[in-house]
């Protein structure tokens, strides 16, 4: 089934100007591209999120989508799984990976483990399964742009970049560097590069790596941490099958392996 959960609140139209309105007022808001074929399903999600203080932009296709991502900057994708006559959205999310770390949430009806897992590895940063309700929905976004800006009150001291072996990590500026190279690392795979790195020689089990870098809605699926790590390796590492920064704990969990 397409769209939000029964009992979703069903909004009036106007949606653009209600949009507009916000985008005047607030343009530090975060902005939110939502990407989904059903026009209801977008009207219902933008009207939300808008009056959430978001600053939303609608994409019906995954053509469009890629369309406006080139042509603008934004915080978070909200991206349907299944979307018909172009690229699907998992495809729109592999895209997006190769130039753009901006965070992707999937909407997808799947349930299976294993389809959650082929989302991770195309880069998604988390998923909602339908049907939803739209609290849920913005919760997550929440969740997901936490781990992904640092915006901090008046007394937020600049913390001082971790230098780790030829890494170089600014976790204020979500930024990763190896040997000046910028590493276009997805929001939870730099959240577990931090938590890694800022102890190094601790190991952490991927129960702990779920907790601190998926949130507490992942506790049951920490195996796919696994696929993060994979990536992270493959960004970071110069031998992925050898790593000298991410190493594997067998029977435990994970240790970052290279002191200051």
């Amino acid at each position: 089934m397409h769209g939000p959960q029964t009992g979703a609140p069903v909004f009036p139209s106007g949606v653009n100007t209600v949009a507009d309105e916000i985008l005047q007022a607030d343009p530090q808001a975060s902005r939110i591209l939502v990407v989904d074929d059903e026009p209801r399903v977008r009207s219902l999600i933008t009207q939300y999120l808008t009056a959430e203080g978001f600053r939303v932009t609608e994409a019906a296709t995954g053509a469009q989508a890629l369309e406006l991502l080139q042509e603008g900057q934004f915080d978070l994708v909200v991206l349907d799984w299944m979307l018909p006559g172009g690229p699907s959205g998992l495809e729109v999310c592999k895209e997006i990976r190769r130039t753009s770390s901006v965070a992707v949430i999937m909407l997808t009806a799947k349930t299976d483990e294993a389809d959650m897992v082929i989302g991770l590895e195309m880069g998604a940063d988390d998923y909602v399964k339908k049907p939803f309700r739209m609290r849920e929905l913005a919760a997550r976004i929440r969740t997901v742009l936490r781990r992904t800006q640092a915006r901090h009150g008046g007394d937020y001291t600049q913390p001082a970049p971790l230098v780790r072996g030829d890494l170089v990590i600014e976790p204020d500026k979500f930024i990763a560097r190896k040997r000046g190279r910028d590493l276009m690392l997805t929001p939870t795979e730099f959240k577990i590069l931090i938590t890694l790195a800022q102890r190094p020689g601790v190991v952490f089990s991927r129960l702990q790596l779920s907790e601190i870098a998926l949130g507490e809605d992942y506790v049951h699926y920490e195996r796919s941490i696994d696929t993060h790590i994979s990536h992270l390796r493959k960004k970071i590492e110069a031998n992925p099958a050898q790593p000298e920064y991410i190493q594997t704990v067998y029977g435990v969990g994970y240790r970052f392996g290279v002191a200051k």
